[in-house]
């Protein structure tokens, strides 16, 4: 079974004048756009022609193993440096089905832990979901939904885009609620799609105040690809992100990846432009200032980008290093980084 860790480590709280060292259990919370995850066999209800034997990519089921196991080494290092431990859960987007899901699980990296997952079939047209994967030994779910975006094109046709998913359950006795977000794409250009990414925000909005209402102090962790960056009014408006997590209100996030954007740092390339796309937000109720710290409180974030998943050649150096490049198999692992962040409890003596 999966043990607790608990390392000594200097956290300074936003509420004290002078750091402390105690011992903390560590969690890794962690999210990865795994770039096109689909099986190799033809489903005739989704558009996932190219990823077939036959397909334009030649996707074979050598080349699916090679990409479960890339995926699988990159998740299973989320967090190892300060935790010592795999992440005790993460989101997935552009996974194609469980199979997938269950096929990632049995890979040498990941078979060893005790991970489930939760998902829904999500009506975007390529056939691509999100996911929660969790240790069942330190996470136990309580209700979990999707939650529908409804969105239209100019013409009036239905956009089909991923749901979102919601869990909520328990971790070292407390409550928490996870929402895992792959929000509508910049197709047809930032400023034309930009009204569906609003649309988005408003029924994460929504729920995230629903939770509220309840207890105004809840447990909220939100994770996702938004295909906006941490300064736009989706994220800024829509959810009430802030750069600070000081004197944060009850109605607000924090959003520690803001800060890392307006350093330059980034977790894809799109359209020859850097953007920090995947991003985790936590709510007032994580946030040291609000609460004793013998309960779970949130430390830190990252992006999870090392050498080993960065291209050093072609036109993509400096990148991501991506699955897929030019209608074949690139070698790589995603064309996004994946993004962590870390929860801490103190433990008693």
């Amino acid at each position: 079974m999966f043990k607790k860790i608990c390392l000594l480590v200097v956290f300074t709280a936003a509420i004290q004048l002078m750091a402390q060292t105690k011992q903390y259990t560590i969690y890794t919370l962690g999210f990865y756009n795994v770039e096109n995850l689909f099986d190799t066999i033809d489903d005739p209800m989704t558009l996932d022609d190219d990823f077939t034997p036959l397909g334009k990519n030649r996707y074979d089921t050598k080349t699916y193993r090679q990409k479960l196991n890339k995926l699988a080494a990159v998740i299973s290092r989320l967090g190892q440096d300060l935790a010592k431990a795999p992440p005790a859960l993460f989101g997935l987007t552009e996974l194609e089905n469980t199979t997938v899901l269950e096929d990632l699980l049995k890979t040498e990296e990941l078979k060893k832990y005790p991970y489930e997952f939760i998902h829904f079939d999500s009506p975007d047209l390529r056939g691509i979901d999100v996911a929660l994967v969790y240790l069942s030994d330190l996470f136990k779910p309580v209700h979990q939904e999707k939650l529908e975006i409804k969105i239209w094109d100019q013409y009036g046709n239905r956009i089909y885009t991923r749901d979102i998913l919601m869990v909520s359950g328990i971790l070292d006795d407390e409550e928490m609620h996870l929402f895992v977000n792959h929000w509508p794409s910049r197709r047809g250009g930032e400023k034309v799609s930009a009204h569906n990414r609003k649309k988005a925000a408003y029924v994460l909005q929504n729920a995230i105040q629903r939770l509220l209402d309840e207890d105004p102090r809840a447990k909220i962790v939100v994770m996702g690809d938004f295909n906006d960056n941490p300064t736009d009014v989706s994220l800024k408006e829509g959810l009430f992100c802030k750069s600070n997590m000081q004197g944060l209100k009850d109605d607000e996030l924090y959003n520690p990846m803001e800060a890392m954007y307006k350093k330059g740092l980034n977790t894809l390339a799109f359209r020859d432009g850097l953007h920090l796309f995947d991003q985790i937000m936590v709510s007032a109720g994580l946030i040291p200032e609000n609460q004793d710290l013998k309960a779970l409180f949130f430390y830190k974030a990252g992006i999870f980008n090392p050498e080993f998943i960065t291209a050093s050649t072609g036109k993509f150096k400096g990148y991501p290093l991506r699955s897929f490049s030019n209608n074949q198999y690139a070698h790589g692992y995603s064309d996004h980084y994946p993004v962590y962040c870390f929860l801490l409890k103190e433990q008693d003596h």
